[in-house]
């Protein structure tokens, strides 16, 4: 066995999942465990949300934040003229990470992860996400859902590949390596805003759906007024951008601001995508889906040390944050080491290197089917007509 194969092997060991291998379907019979059974593997205290720990990550992202600000505007007219085409693709990369880590932590708030108050949750997820221009109830809404009906192909909100027949037929002409790249890219940099606002990638309505409409399908009556209020933070920090354009200029906002805000975007995109899209996982119609099973339907993905930490670890607990989402992020690690021997081979972990997953992920997830008895690459045990798998080919 080569160097490179004992590397891959202990770096599996360390984080604790075997990968998921290309070509290999994950189990997906009905589980012999009940959410329950997970629950009680779990150590009580890692349910326990703590609100001075929480802040704790909120003052630190918010002083990262402050000093790559800091250096920017401080630093950067010094350089040498050069140095800027270097200095601030830097600056935007980093600072996204850091747009990327509070917005994380909204994300966990509005899952009441936050604190031991409700309240206090959605008004420290309402004044972050509308930082960042997500529109913060309105997510926590539809977000809700989708962890309410993961992997299914009828309900869940988000993330729902399309059937061979949906599929349009110029996309036959798109699977070069360049299209590919396109298509990688124009997702990556519009997909979060064409989700918020169309809901693009979401759940089938049959009227237009969007984040920013009080009376689209994806809301209820009585959640109107949050969806309004949502939209009052967004044009909120609009306005405040439009100020700050008048006394600095566009420049200064986009090159402080908007492009950090991108990077931000493409990290949402690329870690919610790529933690419910994977060649060996299923999806279910509604003939065959319940909610443990789907919600079984995640992987956790390696971004490295750094990234997980600055991600508060979304990217690789995204598991047990779908069965228990609110134990805090600060938990989760533990948590899901607690809860490996009870899931045994229900636990995903891909560790692939992240842009050669999401190469591949875009190849070879175009579109779902169910299997037919023709099917060679199927056994006899998953050819049901309710669990479709990605596939590539037309």
């Amino acid at each position: 066995m080569g160097g490179g194969e004992n590397k891959e092997m202990k770096k599996q060991s360390c984080v604790g999942g075997s990968k998921l291998a290309l070509g290999k379907r994950i189990t997906h019979a009905k589980p012999p465990f009940s959410i329950t059974q997970i629950k009680k593997a779990i150590p009580p205290h890692y349910f326990q949300r703590s609100l001075y720990r929480s802040f704790s990550y909120v003052i630190l992202d918010s002083i990262l934040l402050y000093t790559f600000y800091y250096i920017a505007t401080t630093y950067f007219p010094r350089l040498p003229h050069p140095l800027h085409f270097l200095a601030w693709p830097i600056y935007w990369l980093s600072q996204g990470i850091v747009f990327t880590g509070l917005w994380v932590i909204a994300h966990e708030c509005g899952h009441h992860a936050f604190s031991n108050y409700q309240s206090l949750d959605d008004l420290v997820g309402f004044l972050l996400h509308s930082s960042f221009l997500t529109p913060y109830f309105s997510f926590k809404i539809s977000h809700r859902r989708h962890h309410a009906n993961t992997a299914s192909l009828d309900r869940d909100e988000v993330f729902v590949p399309k059937p061979k027949s949906n599929v349009p037929w110029y996309f036959n002409y798109l699977t070069s390596p360049p299209a590919r790249l396109l298509i990688i890219f124009s997702t990556l940099t519009l997909g979060w805003p064409m989700y918020l606002a169309f809901n693009s990638s979401g759940r089938f309505y049959d009227r237009f759906a969007s984040h920013y409409d009080p009376n689209s399908p994806m809301f209820s009556k009585k959640e109107r007024l949050q969806v309004q209020i949502s939209n009052a933070g967004v044009v909120t920090i609009w306005y405040l951008l439009y100020k700050l354009t008048v006394v600095k200029g566009i420049t200064w906002v986009i090159c402080m601001y908007l492009l950090p805000l991108m990077v931000m975007n493409a990290f949402v995109v690329l870690i919610s995508t790529l933690q419910h899209t994977h060649p060996s996982l299923p999806y279910y119609d509604s003939s065959e889906w319940d909610w443990l099973r789907g919600n079984l339907v995640t992987v956790d993905r390696d971004y490295g040390m750094v990234l997980n930490k600055m991600f508060h670890n979304i990217t690789d607990t995204h598991v047990i944050h779908h069965l228990f989402p609110s134990i805090p992020h600060y938990n989760a690690m533990e948590a899901t080491k607690a809860v490996k021997e009870v899931l045994g081979e229900y636990y995903q972990f891909d560790g692939t290197p992240i842009l050669k997953a999401a190469w591949r992920e875009f190849r070879e997830c175009v579109y779902v089917e169910a299997d037919n008895d023709q099917d060679e690459r199927a056994s006899e045990a998953s050819r049901s007509k309710g669990i479709y798998w990605f596939r590539n080919g037309f």
